[in-house]
C-alpha cells in the first residue's frame, strides 16, 4: 500500500471505526422481514453509556419513536417503530424519490415546461410562470407563487407574483411541491401512492404500508393540486433512508436508478442564498442547503473531520426525519405523533429542528474506537 492510499485508509477507519484498514469490505446488509439488531453497541463502535445518554434525553421530549441504523442492522430503537402517522413535508423528499424510475426510462423529462405539458391551475398561470420546468417544481426554484391548497410553507415571503423569472430564485413553496406531485401522475399516468407501493414499498418490503390510509387534503377553492400526504411507520421511514444510502440498489435488485440519490440530494440552492432567513437558523449550527425535495448539508470546504459532509435529510413539520449520513454509513429516522391518541383538544406534540440537531450531534458523538467503548 503507497503512502497516499495508506492515509485514505487511516482516514476512513478514524471516520467509521468499522473496517480494520486492509481488510475486504463486507457486503452491504439489508434487513428482511424485520430488522436485526446490534446487540452490543460497542462491537460497533458506539458507546452504549452515550446512548443510554440519548435515550434519557429522548424520554424528555414528544418522541413517538427514533431508529438509527449503521451497516444495515439497528444500533439504536427508541418508543413503537412500528406506530404509523403523517410524515408532513417529508413526504416532498419521498416524491423525488420516486421520480427516479420515470425521469430514467424518459416518461418524465425534467427539463419540459409547464406550458409543453398544458399544466394550470385555479385562475390561470401567466405565459412566464408556464415557461417554469418540471425540474424548477422539484427544487422549489419555479417563481410560481399561486396559492398552494395547504399551509406550512414560506409563500409570506414570497415576492410578487410575476417578478420572478422561473429557475432563479428558491422559495419553499407548497405550490411547488403539489404541482410536482400533480404532473408526476399525470407524466407517469399513475396515482402517487399506488406508485409508492409497487415502487418503493413492495420491493423494500415495508412492514406497515397501507394504501387505505394514504389520501390528498387541502383547499380546493384555493388549488386543484393537492397535497399528497404519507402516513408510515418509523421502521419503514428507515428502509426509505437505506435505499437511498445504497443508492438505490435493495438487495440484487436497482429499485431506484443508479446516480438518481447522489443527483436529488446534491446542493442546488445553498445555506446561504435560503429565503427567508430563518431557514438558515433551522438547527443550532447546521448548515442544510436544498437539493430536489430533500435537505443537504453544505459546507463551505470539504473537511474530513466533518462526518456530515455529503449527508442529506428528509424534513417534516412537528419532527419527522428521515437522515442519511454517508460517513457513517448511517440512517436516522425519527417520528412524532402530533396527535397519538386523535384527541384534538390536546396540544400538538412536535421537536424544533434545533432538539432534533441535538439528538444527531448525540448519536455522531457517541461513536468511539471499539477497543476502548465504554
Amino acid at each position: 500500500m503507497n503512502g497516499l492510499r495508506r492515509i485514505v485508509c487511516l482516514l476512513a477507519c478514524s471516520l467509521a471505526f468499522s473496517t480494520p484498514c486492509g481488510a475486504q469490505a463486507a457486503a452491504p446488509v439489508f434487513p428482511g422481514t424485520d430488522w436485526r439488531h446490534i446487540a452490543q453497541p460497542e462491537t460497533a463502535g458506539y458507546s452504549p453509556q452515550k446512548l443510554a445518554m440519548l435515550r434519557n434525553y429522548l424520554s424528555s421530549l414528544d418522541t413517538t419513536a427514533l431508529m438509527v441504523v449503521t451497516g444495515g442492522h439497528v444500533l439504536f430503537e427508541y418508543g413503537d417503530p412500528a406506530h404509523v402517522s403523517v410524515l408532513a413535508s417529508a413526504r416532498k423528499s419521498v416524491l423525488a424519490m420516486l421520480y427516479g424510475k420515470y425521469v430514467h426510462d424518459g416518461t418524465i423529462k425534467l427539463d419540459r415546461t409547464l406550458a409543453d405539458i398544458g399544466f394550470d391551475d385555479i385562475k390561470g398561470l401567466s405565459a412566464t410562470e408556464k415557461q417554469a420546468t418540471v425540474e424548477h417544481l422539484l427544487t422549489a426554484r419555479s417563481g410560481i407563487y399561486h396559492p398552494a391548497a395547504n399551509s406550512g410553507d414560506d409563500t409570506a415571503h414570497a415576492p410578487e407574483r410575476g417578478s420572478v423569472a422561473p429557475g432563479t430564485k428558491h422559495l419553499y413553496n407548497n405550490w411547488d411541491f403539489n404541482a410536482a406531485g400533480a404532473v408526476f401522475e399525470q407524466l407517469a399516468k399513475r396515482d402517487i401512492y399506488d406508485a409508492f407501493g409497487t415502487d418503493l414499498a413492495q420491493p423494500l418490503g415495508m412492514q406497515d404500508f397501507d394504501r387505505a390510509r394514504q389520501r390528498k387534503t387541502g383547499n380546493r377553492a384555493r388549488s386543484q393540486h393537492l397535497a399528497y400526504h404519507l402516513h408510515l411507520s418509523t421502521r419503514d421511514m428507515a428502509r426509505l433512508g437505506l435505499l437511498m444510502l445504497r443508492e438505490g440498489r435493495w438487495q440484487d435488485t436497482q429499485v431506484m436508478p443508479a446516480g438518481w440519490s447522489a443527483r436529488i440530494t446534491r446542493v442546488i440552492t445553498p445555506y446561504d442564498e435560503l429565503i427567508p432567513e430563518r431557514r438558515r437558523r433551522l438547527g443550532a449550527g447546521e448548515r442544510w442547503g436544498y437539493g430536489h425535495m430533500w435537505w443537504t448539508w453544505d459546507t463551505p470546504a470539504a473537511d474530513p473531520s466533518d462526518v456530515m459532509a455529503g449527508a442529506y435529510t428528509a424534513r417534516g413539520l412537528g419532527g419527522q426525519y428521515i437522515t442519511v449520513i454517508p460517513r457513517l454509513d448511517m440512517v436516522i429516522a425519527h417520528k412524532v405523533d402530533p396527535r397519538p391518541d386523535g384527541d384534538r383538544t390536546q396540544p400538538r406534540r412536535r421537536i424544533t429542528a434545533t432538539q432534533y440537531g441535538v439528538i444527531i450531534r448525540m448519536i455522531t458523538g457517541a461513536r468511539c474506537p471499539s477497543a476502548s467503548c465504554k
